[in-house]
């Protein structure tokens, strides 16, 4: 009797030092990501944590720009970073500035351009150039992101149409608020942004991505930030982000999957 009652406290002992130790190495990784892959992004990490035992903490926010939630503010502020999940180029900024490790680099996803209508409005023929010039000059408001969708669309799109000067007064760019979310509610009657970006707000209509004349495709990129204190985690998570097991989610969402996540 005396021997089973040791044997089980020795069990209970193992047990309790290996979820000890379980929990000593179980990470908890910081993670700033924009917009274009938070909807796959949201779905994806708890499998993450499930099959690591690691804990993500996310903070959203766009690539670029100045707003207090854009990703280069926040590493200004010196918030906690281990990955960074953003547009490619951006995310080569940073690199160069000494932000985020060379090395680590890995582009996940292509994401293209796409115009959305507030749901039951009548959507407009974009099958062309010469349709997605009508359509906006015949619009009398129109939205379009702050990020790299956004800063196409403004300094090349309406140009290429010939159209910059009718664009003045009726389009703007939206800072931090998904364009989408503008469009349900009624304050711009066409809206550009990445369609992975649109596909989660309810409310409107995805007409279609932009005709390949004028489409821009972004890629998103993922890297660690030298400042990372749990860089092998992110290491991880970037890979399983890469992997075959988050290529549904990513493709659902409206996303291009990049084989075997190309490094730079």
């Amino acid at each position: 009797m005396r021997s089973a009652s040791a044997f089980r406290a020795l069990t209970l002992a193992v047990i309790g030092a290996l979820a000890f130790a379980s929990a000593a190495s179980a990470a908890e990784v910081h993670v700033m990501i924009s917009g274009g892959l938070t909807a796959a992004y949201k779905a994806l990490v708890p499998e993450f944590e499930r099959k690591t035992g690691n804990k993500v903490v996310t903070a959203f926010g766009p690539s670029m720009g100045t707003t207090t939630n854009a990703i280069p503010v926040r590493l200004e502020r010196g918030e906690p970073a281990d990955v960074l999940i953003m547009v490619g180029y951006a995310l080569g900024d940073l690199i160069k500035q000494g932000k985020v490790v060379a090395d680590s680099r890995v582009d996940l996803v292509k994401s293209p351009i796409g115009i959305a209508v507030k749901s039951g409005a009548p959507r407009p023929d974009i099958s062309s150039a010469d349709s997605v010039k009508q359509a906006l000059l015949a619009a009398k408001s129109v939205a379009y992101s702050d990020s790299a969708s956004g800063v196409y669309v403004s300094t090349e799109m309406f140009a290429k149409l010939g159209i910059a000067d009718q664009m003045k007064d009726k389009a703007r760019m939206i800072p931090a608020t998904p364009v989408g979310e503008i469009v349900a509610r009624g304050e711009a009657e066409i809206g550009l942004q990445q369609i992975s970006e649109l596909k989660p707000v309810s409310g409107i209509d995805i007409v279609g991505p932009l005709p390949e004349p004028l489409q821009k495709i972004t890629v998103f990129s993922a890297g660690i930030a030298s400042v990372s204190k749990e860089p092998d985690a992110g290491k991880a998570l970037i890979s399983f982000l890469a992997s075959p097991d988050a290529r549904d989610a990513l493709v659902n969402s409206g996303l291009d999957p990049i084989a075997a996540g190309a490094t730079h």
